[in-house]
């Protein structure tokens, strides 16, 4: 059922003047939705992303649309901390500040417990996990030397809150971006910097059709509310609210962009 789709929402100038980091934000994901929908609230954006070509591309198409001067990116891998340090160099040297970093990069998989591989783990672990660990340290610790605050919004899942079958090692690192989340701004507000996540359910773009199969998309789509899974741009929406002054007193939160929550 996908007759009740949702308006778009138009730009109301919310990021007016303010220059983000986006992770994982080539194509047609939460990642791309939410840098289309930074610059239509008047953003300038960098983003970040393993894939080359579709970075290229995603660049190119965003800054034909609005203006070269306010997008960049740069090639780069959450698992290493010298192409974390270059996205966020581009960033400061293009704009001469770093106001919002969206860490949208993760890694999934499938594997039921007693299958799993410690390298599968590790994998899925270093770039959920540790990947958004890398990321929040560099961004903070950019964010407390620059004396102006900041935002901080991760990408964390519903799988983080509940069970489900081969998702341990999926879930195991969401739930620690939650943690993360909340422990990182705790530290953080004593710079004014908030850090706060998203937790979608089902947001559908074409790479989860590739890999999960019908009947599970089928069964996902069950679980929601109304019926349908998330339009990307939906999450990318809530992840606006928590970079705008509209959120200036939240701090810590995991918002449910579903009514899948504990």
């Amino acid at each position: 059922m996908t007759d009740n789709k949702a308006p778009y929402v138009p730009g109301h100038g919310l990021l007016t003047g303010r220059t983000a980091v986006i992770t994982a934000a080539a194509g047609t994901g939460i990642g791309g939705a939410t840098a289309r929908r930074f610059l239509e609230e008047g953003a300038r954006v960098v983003l970040g992303d393993v894939h080359g070509r579709r970075l290229e591309e995603t660049v190119a198409t965003l800054a034909g649309e609005f203006g070269e001067e306010r997008v960049a990116g740069r090639v780069s891998d959450v698992t290493d901390e010298a192409q974390i340090a270059a996205l966020y160099d581009l960033a400061e040297e293009r704009h001469g500040r770093l106001d919002a970093v969206v860490n949208n990069a993760g890694l999934g998989g499938t594997a039921l417990l007693t299958e799993m591989t410690d390298e599968q783990w590790d994998k899925v672990i270093d770039v959920t996990l540790k990947g958004t660990f890398r990321c929040t340290r560099a961004a903070l610790r950019r964010m407390k030397a620059g004396g102006h605050g900041g935002v901080v919004v991760n990408n964390a899942s519903v799988v983080g809150w509940r069970a489900q079958a081969g998702q341990a090692h999926y879930a195991a690192a969401k739930a620690g971006v939650m943690a993360l989340t909340r422990c990182a701004a705790v530290e953080a507000a004593a710079y004014r910097v908030r850090v706060n996540a998203v937790s979608p359910s089902l947001a559908m773009h074409p790479h989860l059709v590739k890999v999960t199969t019908p009947e599970l998309l089928a069964a996902l789509t069950e679980r929601e509310a109304f019926g349908r899974y998330a339009e990307p741009w939906e999450v990318a929406n809530v992840i606006v609210f928590l970079a705008s002054g509209y959120s200036s007193y939240m701090t810590g939160e995991t918002v449910s962009v579903s009514s899948q929550h504990p």
